[in-house]
């Protein structure tokens, strides 16, 4: 079986790894600290404070903007489940957002229509890897500034709709020349297994608001709320005299380790090489499925935007979303793993029992129903790329042949 997307675990990474549990240090420590500069570095931004994961930064980032009952967060319908789970976390609502006919990101034209006085953040989710329109969300935002109602010191601070960027697939991609995780206010990554860089498990927060927020407190003060609101992580009481601490919160415990952030260190330094390979991936698929009059290729590039290519998002064109669960059965006959990248949330049990119904965002159901996400990793060999596209090729003949 030709597995859909294995982290790239190899020499490196376990040396790394092995030099952390050696060191005595496992838990957050200097290897975490050097992954954050190297992140902010990377991405342009002004700060970086890494956690546990996706979920948890993005929930403790509401909960500092002041989120809570009463409040309007607007995402993408078409996205994972975190995405609107973090803001029912907080007891604020998520807006479904439909997506743009033409690729899987969100509508800014049914963006416009669902902003109100209740409207606090913004999530924009980069699915599969290719950036939002950054520039038409900051525009609407500043057209909308007439609805903006602040219920916090921060939001008052800010003036305006926070931009929160849902990146958990576009860590690498470019906006404009600008990498992601400098572009929208705060960036949330995600560095899960399947992602572009792992850690195994975790994430990271970048921070770019406007010059009147002071970046050096935010760090500090983010990493007060990270560690169960305690003054000092574990590294600082090691100083000589230093083992006294208060806790001035009640915060959340979401750092990451230091073994988490050697496997991060290893793939972030050679983390070109991985975008290299998988643009050489998509490439081959383009050039394959381009000629098949059934294939809607995805978006991976265009004059403003570049992807991170994390996932390769083949449409079949005219097809139902029962045939394309039998195409993909039939490639999994011809021991090849893929995925769909996502259901709805209107199609999911939680979400359906809220009140959201699939009807009221139509793209993102024809998106979704005729998607097909195939293997893209560094260690895809290029005969086994040929592979996957004889097996899709084959599979989808068949069942539309039916």
């Amino acid at each position: 079986m030709i597995p859909f997307s294995p982290p790239r675990i190899d020499q490196a990474v376990i040396d790394e790894v092995t030099s952390a549990l050696k060191s005595g240090w496992i838990t957050t420590g200097p290897r975490t600290k050097q992954f954050e500069k190297e992140i902010t570095a990377y991405c342009n931004a002004k700060t970086t404070i890494a956690v546990s994961s996706w979920t948890t930064g993005m929930e403790v980032l509401l909960r500092w903007w002041g989120i809570g009952p009463g409040d309007e967060v607007l995402i993408p319908a078409y996205t994972y489940c975190a995405s609107a789970n973090v803001v029912l976390h907080t007891g604020a609502t998520p807006v479904l957002i439909d997506t743009h006919p033409n690729d899987f990101n969100l509508s800014i034209e049914d963006l416009s229509s669902k902003i109100t006085s209740k409207t606090k953040v913004i999530m924009p989710v980069d699915i599969g890897g290719m950036p939002c329109d950054y520039e038409a969300i900051y525009a609407l935002i500043e057209e909308k500034q007439h609805l903006f109602n602040a219920g916090s010191e921060e939001q008052k601070q800010l003036g305006r709709i926070l931009i929160a960027a849902d990146a958990a697939h576009s860590f690498g991609a470019l906006y404009k020349s600008k990498r992601v995780g400098s572009i929208a206010d705060v960036t949330v990554f995600s560095f899960h297994a399947v992602k572009n860089l792992t850690t195994a498990e975790g994430g990271a927060i970048t921070f770019n608001l406007p010059a009147n927020f002071d970046h050096d407190e935010i760090y500090k003060t983010f990493n007060v709320k990270i560690l169960h609101g305690q003054s000092k992580d574990a590294l600082a009481k090691t100083q000589k005299g230093a083992w006294r601490y208060d806790v001035l919160e009640p915060g959340f415990k979401c750092n990451m380790t230091d073994i988490q952030a050697a496997i991060g260190l290893v793939e972030l330094r050679r983390y070109q090489e991985n975008l290299d390979r998988r643009s050489a991936i998509f490439n081959q698929y383009n050039l394959a499925f381009s000629s098949k009059k059934w294939s809607i290729l995805p978006q991976a590039f265009n004059k403003e935007k570049t992807s991170s290519f994390h996932l390769y998002q083949l449409r079949i064109k005219g097809c139902t979303e029962a045939q394309r669960d039998a195409i993909i059965q039939e490639i999994f006959e011809h021991e090849v793993a893929v995925n769909v990248h996502f259901q709805p949330l209107p199609l999911l049990s939680a979400y359906r029992n809220l009140g959201y119904r699939m009807d009221q965002y139509p793209n993102a159901f024809n998106n979704y129903a005729n998607e097909i996400s195939l293997p893209v990793y560094y260690d895809l060999s290029d005969e086994n790329v040929q592979i996957v596209i004889k097996a899709v090729c084959a599979s989808v003949e068949k069942i539309l042949a039916k």
